[in-house]
């Protein structure tokens, strides 16, 4: 059945109005970013360097309390990404090294393994299902944009991993930092997380937070 064409043309017209107007926006670091990203540089300026990034060689430090390693190529890194609503960021794991419990507001993410054992899972916001996989060499999983997810490495060899966004900025919202690395009161955080106040007090002093 044909659909009629005043049906059709209501269409046409709103998928033009997602269509892009220009080719590109290469961010203006010099400039503040805004709700949309940065403003574009003037397209005189724009050179092929803007489209080209080769900070994902060297891998994060790993020195730390999660033993993570992490490089991004977000749009304050790679300002050819601006306004195109993909990204890629670069995950390196010691063995039994994790990346806590997180969510990204604006993307979802695409991790691919390159190297070693990984199990990546997120858990649904409708009925607190948790979904996880152990993913080996060249495996493929995603996270659902917004939702709660973590990696560990699991094998016995480091994990080199890369994540794509569907932004050119995700954000991040990492659980344990939210509620024990600020000065969310402690009988505020014990609670409304069913802790007891000697447990809050002991991650609060191992995550820096403080009241």
């Amino acid at each position: 059945m044909q659909l009629p064409y005043l049906f059709i043309f209501p269409l046409l017209l709103a998928a033009a109005s997602d269509a892009l107007v220009q080719d590109f926006c290469v961010a203006d670091l010099s400039l503040p970013a805004g709700p949309a990203g940065y403003p574009c540089k003037k397209s005189a300026s724009v050179t092929v360097e803007d489209f080209f990034y080769h900070g994902l060689t060297t891998p994060g430090s790993t020195k730390n309390k999660v033993g993570a390693g992490f490089a991004a190529a977000f749009d304050a890194q790679f300002p050819g990404v601006n306004g195109l609503g993909v990204s890629i960021s670069r995950l390196d794991l010691e063995v039994g090294g994790l990346v806590p419990i997180h969510s990204h507001p604006s993307a979802a993410e695409l991790v691919l393994v390159a190297e070693g054992t990984l199990t990546f899972g997120f858990i649904s916001s409708y009925d607190n299902k948790v979904y996880i996989k152990t993913l080996n060499k060249w495996d493929v999983m995603v996270a659902p944009q917004g939702l709660l997810h973590f990696a560990i490495n699991t094998g016995n060899t480091t994990v080199l991993a890369f994540a794509s966004f569907s932004s050119q900025n995700p954000g991040i919202q990492t659980t344990p930092l939210a509620l024990f690395k600020n000065d969310f009161p402690t009988d505020l955080v014990a609670k409304t997380t069913f802790l007891d106040v000697e447990q809050v007090k002991k991650l609060k002093a191992l995550l820096g937070g403080t009241n």
